[in-house]
């Protein structure tokens, strides 16, 4: 790809993120806002559920929830919405010679910008909660890019399977609240045993969630095997998704 190509391909990104923002708080008196307040009145709820019942075993309990709570919005929300771009972009699909790559990106890269707004509010919540700034927390974004690859990764295998299976969408609902409970986001795994316990550590998104509170909330830093399990996760999530895209492409064409 020349550096026109490019140029031309960060621009339409650029577009289609910005019309997708629009798109998505169009009938929203608070707009962007909503992006602050939704993990600001989790915390509250949850924290009222949950921090009498795990108040010996977890300190500061709302950074705990919040800190799991951003990286599993910020996921669900991109593969949620990466998963029919393709079919809600047929038309420009159809008349417009441009990488289908970059309508993933699109809403891939909007998730990321929400992510922002979000952590603005957790920024916000730490201050709050008087968690002491500490030099580990300058490490969060290299977590944050590793969320970023792996839900790019299966934002590839959704969007390729929604194509052929519309019922992705409604299989993929039921295996995120599976998932979600399998994050650890609200609750101490340390309190689980056995084989579920296993199950929730090999879990991409528990690893990224852990390494995130073990680097704001307790100034230590993700082990050596922690981060070769993330990159691992991320890249491995990432080349076998655009693989299957890219295999798919010709057939994906012919379907819309």
């Amino acid at each position: 790809m020349n550096e026109s190509s490019r140029r031309q391909h960060l621009f339409v990104i650029q577009q289609l993120t910005a019309r997708e923002i629009k798109r998505k708080y169009a009938r929203s008196s608070l707009g962007i806002v909503w992006s602050l307040l939704n993990p600001l009145l989790s915390m509250v709820v949850l924290s009222l559920i949950f921090s009498q019942l795990f108040r010996r075993s977890i300190e500061n309990y709302p950074i705990y929830y919040l800190s799991g709570y951003i990286l599993w919005q910020a996921f669900t929300e991109s593969t949620n919405a990466a998963m029919t771009t393709l079919s809600d972009n047929k038309a420009l699909l159809l008349k417009v010679k441009f990488p289908m790559e970059l309508f993933i990106l699109t809403r891939v890269y909007t998730a990321v910008i929400n992510l922002g707004y979000s952590l603005a509010a957790y920024a916000v919540m730490l201050f709050v909660f008087r968690i002491t700034p500490k030099w580990t927390m300058l490490l969060s974004p290299a977590i944050f890019l590793c969320l970023t690859l792996f839900s790019l990764g299966l934002s590839y295998l959704l969007a390729t399977a929604y194509v052929f299976f519309g019922d992705v969408k409604h299989l993929y609902s039921v295996a995120l609240t599976l998932w979600m409970y399998c994050s650890a986001i609200f609750y101490p795994v340390e309190q689980l045993q056995g084989a579920i316990r296993t199950v929730i550590q090999l879990n991409p998104l528990y690893r990224y969630i852990y390494c995130l509170r073990k680097a704001v909330m307790y100034g230590t830093l993700p082990t050596g095997m922690e981060w070769l399990h993330m990159l691992l996760s991320s890249i491995g999530a990432l080349a076998l998704g655009y693989w299957v895209f890219k295999k798919s492409r010709n057939a994906i064409m012919q379907k819309i």
